[in-house]
C-alpha cells in the first residue's frame, strides 16, 4: 500500500532557502515510478478501467466472469478470432445541459473502453459459446468439444 503524500503543484513556491520544492518533488514522483510493472496495481495509477477476471475449468467447459458494473449488454463486444476469446466494450456518453433563463450552458462527455484477450485451447467448440450479463458480471462459457476430457496426470518412473 503506497503512503499518502502531500505534493506541492507545479507552480513554484519558495522555502526558507529560497529552493522550490514542488519541482524536485515532481521529478521525484516521475522518476520513482515503474514504468515497466504491467501488474493490475499499475493499471490504476494510469487512470484504466480494466475489469477484474474469474476463469474456471471444468471437464465440460471455461467459464469467464468478467466484473463490468454499469454497463449494459449492448456495451460489450464478445468474439473468437484465431484462438483468441476478446471481450471488449467502448461505451461514449455525453450530456448537453442549457438553461437560458438563468443564462448558462453544460456539455459534458466520457468515454471508456477496454479489451481483455485470452488463448483458447484446441480442445474448445467454437460453435458452443454462450454469454450473459446480469447484477455486473458478464458471465461467457465456452463448451469443450466431445472427448476433450481433461485427461488424468501421468506419472513417469525416473531411471
Amino acid at each position: 500500500m503506497e503512503s499518502l503524500v502531500k505534493r506541492g503543484g507545479l507552480l513554484p513556491s519558495v522555502n526558507s532557502l529560497g529552493l522550490t520544492p514542488s519541482v524536485n518533488t515532481f521529478f521525484d514522483d516521475v522518476l520513482s515510478r515503474d514504468i515497466f510493472d504491467w501488474t493490475e496495481r499499475n493499471f490504476a495509477t494510469l487512470g484504466s478501467n480494466l475489469p477484474s477476471v474469474n476463469l474456471r475449468e471444468t471437464d465440460t467447459k471455461l467459464e469467464i466472469d468478467l466484473a463490468a458494473p454499469g454497463m449494459k449488454k449492448e456495451d460489450f463486444k464478445v468474439e473468437i478470432d484465431n484462438d483468441m476469446l476478446i471481450i471488449s466494450s467502448e461505451k461514449e456518453e455525453r450530456k448537453d445541459e442549457s438553461n437560458k433563463k438563468e443564462n448558462y450552458v453544460r456539455k459534458e462527455f466520457s468515454y471508456q473502453s477496454f479489451c481483455r484477450t485470452f488463448g483458447l485451447p484446441d480442445t474448445i467448440d467454437e460453435n458452443k459459446i454462450e454469454a450473459n450479463y446480469k447484477d455486473g458480471i458478464l458471465h461467457v462459457t465456452v463448451a469443450k468439444k466431445e472427448g476433450a476430457k481433461k485427461k488424468a496426470p501421468k506419472t513417469i518412473a525416473i531411471k
